[in-house]
């Protein structure tokens, strides 16, 4: 109990703190600090120490933020491959071989991959890729998708 608790915490805290150092304060924030370090920098006579206070700083705050930006990258991956998997197994003509392809290996990916170039290629020699969906066509889709008889 007191493990998932602690998970749980570091992933409320990866979230606040990717959120927070992704916004515009928190790079005017680091600016600030830069520019301040350098305008110390006389005062400290560019000492060896004054060097160290950056270089030390910047290191430290990169190497935490490794962990707490690759948390919240592989939280993100995961909701955008559920969703992802959400979308094949509810499209009848989509390959539900697709919905665990990311446990495939290298060598099967890019048999995958040579196959949609192939059937991209396709697709345009048969149309131009400048046509689009009309708006018609996407309600259509959503009354066909709303029938009771789909649920």
């Amino acid at each position: 109990m007191k493990e998932e608790s602690n998970v749980n915490f570091f992933e409320k805290f990866s979230s606040k703190v990717s959120h927070a150092t992704g916004s515009p304060a928190a790079f005017f924030l680091a600016l600030l600090a830069i520019i301040v370090w350098g305008l110390t920098g006389p005062v400290f006579h560019y000492s060896d120490t004054w060097q160290l206070v950056i270089n030390t700083g910047t290191t430290i705050i990169t190497f935490l933020m490794v962990f707490v930006i690759q948390k919240s990258q592989n939280k993100d991956s995961k909701s955008v491959q559920l969703k992802l998997n959400e979308l094949i197994a509810a499209n009848k003509m989509a390959s539900n071989r697709l919905i665990v392809i990311e446990d495939l290996s290298e060598e099967e990916l890019d048999t995958l991959h040579k196959y949609y170039c192939k059937l991209a290629d396709e697709t345009k020699k048969r149309m131009s890729m400048k046509e689009s969906h009309s708006v018609e066509e996407a309600i259509e889709n959503t009354d066909e998708k709303l029938k009771p008889d789909n649920q």
